[in-house]
């Protein structure tokens, strides 16, 4: 299926917290992937080549309302057949549901991805708002060929939310494993990378690191941006921490602070109002780079942090788990480089983006395949069984 084009639907193409959309789409060998957005978001992963179908005027806000109330737009209709794609491939339940009557309307089979949010706090959300999100991600549901779930937890999520079982695939995107370097010299002990929101547990981070004695406190980094920055900001200097805040930064600079780091901090945990994480992307990119996790036991993270063995778990919102931690890799550097250079092999075995966006791409092949042999050629057709390409999750 050489040459087949994938349109990659997002929204919102594409705020910089989700690189990990582009990363896949680029990855693509066989595919050749046309990122298509409802809008353009200024960040560092947004491009000019990128097809974007409603314009920043009163018109197209007015035009872009009608797609999110009705499910329906000629305009999207119009920017998806121009792009003529052999499969939709969308980021979010909610954007999936966004694009799957276009998609339907062209006769063009659907792929989405599911991520975090989208099955746990927007249809968790009380009164007309959930009901909303969940019969739209019910109706995503039915028309997608096939649900692609980023962990196990999310795939539970997705089924529990009326996903057919038979049609979820636990996938994992993966991430670009870099050449092994000589060691770099190490300018902070923790990194946090990620948005300042409350499922991240940022403020769990800023206390564990203020409970430990003065002469063990880490030096600590802060890349991103968020409605909670200022908060931990003011608790950090209140405990007189040496943090630093960068605010958001392009992949490639996150590349660079981790490799400057010795431990990734990731304390995810569930929010007040359900949102959880997925698997988040920054702790397969510390792996990748040698950098142990200290984390929690939280969504899809233990399948890509083994305590004991790639770095250390601890129960959401435990603070003194979570110093207790940071302080015992800290303090051992020998236990530190046998953990980093077990989640590098880690991560190279299980997470490789070239070796997922293969299989990423044969799911596509059974799709598409699917598609023609009930059709006679494209369209839709039947769910592809995920089953009949592999097994075990990817």
């Amino acid at each position: 299926m050489s040459g087949s084009r994938a349109v990659i639907w997002r929204s919102h193409l594409l705020p910089g917290s989700e690189t990990f959309v582009r990363g896949q789409g680029d990855a693509l060998t066989r595919w050749r992937p046309h990122y298509l957005g409802a809008v353009r978001v200024a960040s560092p992963v947004a491009r000019n080549s990128d097809v974007v179908a409603f314009a920043d005027d009163p018109r197209g806000r007015v035009e872009l309302l009608g797609l999110k109330l009705t499910g329906r737009s000629a305009r999207l209709d119009a920017a998806l057949a121009g792009l003529r794609p052999d499969l939709v491939h969308a980021h979010f339940g909610g954007d999936g549901w966004l694009v799957s009557g276009s998609a339907r309307r062209l006769g063009v089979p659907l792929v989405v991805t599911l991520h975090g949010q989208d099955v746990t706090r927007q249809p968790a959300r009380p009164g007309a708002r959930g009901a909303r999100a969940r019969r739209h991600l019910r109706q995503a549901f039915d028309r997608a060929a096939l649900i692609i779930a980023v962990s196990e937890f999310i795939r539970d999520r997705a089924v529990a939310l009326g996903a057919d079982p038979a049609k979820v695939r636990v996938h994992h995107t993966g991430v670009p494993i870099p050449p092994p370097v000589r060691e770099t010299p190490k300018q902070w002990d923790v990194i946090f990378v990620g948005r300042f929101v409350a499922k991240k547990g940022v403020d769990d981070l800023v206390e564990a690191a203020g409970m430990l004695p003065a002469a063990r406190r880490p030096r600590l980094l802060f890349v991103g941006d968020g409605p909670l920055e200022a908060a931990a900001r003011q608790r950090a200097a209140e405990l007189d921490l040496d943090a630093t805040f960068l605010g958001a930064q392009s992949p490639e600079a996150v590349r660079r602070h981790l490799a400057a780091s010795r431990i990734l901090a990731a304390p995810s945990r569930t929010a007040p109002d359900g949102d959880c994480e997925g698997l988040p992307t920054t702790i397969l990119e510390a792996g990748a780079a040698g950098l142990p996790a200290v984390a929690t036991y939280h969504s899809g993270i233990p399948e890509a942090v083994r305590h004991g063995e790639t770095g250390l778990l601890g129960a959401e919102r435990d603070r003194a788990a979570l110093a207790e931690h940071l302080d015992a890799l800290l303090g051992d550097e020998a236990l530190r480089a046998r953990l980093g250079a077990a989640a590098r092999e880690h991560v190279e075995a299980h997470f490789d983006l070239h070796r997922q966006t293969g299989r990423l791409e044969e799911l596509y092949d059974a799709v598409l395949a699917g598609a023609a042999s009930t059709t006679g050629g494209r369209g839709p057709g039947r769910p592809v069984d995920p089953a009949a390409v592999r097994r075990r999750p990817s």
